[in-house]
């Protein structure tokens, strides 16, 4: 008979593929996730990995294993989910991963009411500059700019965003306003570092024009809002960030960029209390803020 115990060890070493990964985040040392998954494979008679250079790689047998432990954890997960059915009882951590800008110039302050009513539910806001692996347990609810792709996730859209062009009052009294897209060329512009835009949809500003003069380049959102704030040049930034700034000054206002925002969920965890009030929130969120999102006034 195997250990029950071990199934966490091989789920983890799955989706993470190599052992140091899944160690951290087991909290374990990776000789302990090697020794556990050897006694697994011992107990059970089969091999369910391939040990190659670059990690390790599920069997057939692993991927038949997967798909039977994967759905034990979504029961053990929900063990708890029949002692408590009141809002006010919920609690646990959910995990949001998302993009820099819309973490620190949206959700962070309206995370602040989800907290008004369950303060037992701990949100973790994690950013990244990629679609985070949610079937790989790197977060627990993903929302982003593209649909995220990979088995049994639900992936819905959830709302929109708009951006636009700003720049700071100095640097236009200095330059001149452009009156029409034609003159964007003769000005200076701040913008991502190409190489590092892991999500193309993300390097926005090619909707609107490939600039000839770059003057700054960060991968940091709220580094190019406080670049252009500072006068380096002219950016696009979206409205739910730049048009609460006095600091900047809205260019071409007949110009902008839109965007979706999608919700994804694995599906092994979407019916929990915690992340259903979550989702929830969450869409209601964009729903009422819709206007917010997508008009260039505050």
């Amino acid at each position: 008979m195997f250990n029950w115990n071990d199934l966490v060890f091989f789920l983890e070493l799955a989706r993470q593929e190599r052992l140091m990964p899944a160690a951290r985040r087991l909290k374990v040392d990776h000789t302990t996730v090697s020794r556990r998954i050897s006694e697994l494979e011992k107990d059970l008679a089969v091999k369910l990995f391939e040990r190659k250079s670059d990690g390790f790689v599920m069997t057939e047998d692993g991927h038949r294993l997967f798909a039977l432990a994967e759905r034990m954890e979504a029961q053990a997960n929900a063990v708890n989910e029949t002692v408590s059915t009141k809002a006010s009882d919920l609690s646990g951590r959910v995990r949001i991963a998302t993009m820099e800008g819309i973490a620190a110039y949206y959700l962070t302050q309206r995370l602040v009411e989800f907290n008004q009513l369950h303060p037992r539910i701990l949100i973790e806001l994690v950013t990244e500059r990629h679609v985070t692996n949610l079937t790989k347990r790197e977060a627990d609810i993903s929302i982003s700019f593209v649909p995220p792709s990979g088995p049994r996730l639900d992936v819905r859209k959830a709302g929109d965003f708009r951006l636009g062009l700003y720049s700071s009052e100095a640097y236009l009294q200095k330059r001149g306003t452009p009156k029409k897209v034609e003159e964007l060329q003769q000005h200076d512009f701040v913008d991502y570092v190409v190489d590092l835009v892991m999500i193309p949809k993300v390097h926005w500003l090619l909707d609107v024009l490939e600039p000839e003069h770059v003057v700054f380049r960060s991968s940091s959102m709220a580094a190019q809002q406080n670049s252009l704030a500072a006068g380096r040049g002219i950016g696009l930034l979206p409205y739910f960030s730049a048009k609460t700034d006095p600091r900047l000054v809205r260019v071409l206002p007949g110009l902008h960029v839109d965007r979706e925002l999608f919700v994804a969920v694995h599906e092994d965890i979407q019916s929990l209390s915690r992340i259903r009030a979550v989702t929830k929130f969450l869409f209601s969120l964009f729903e009422r803020d819709r206007a917010f999102l997508y008009e260039d006034s505050v």
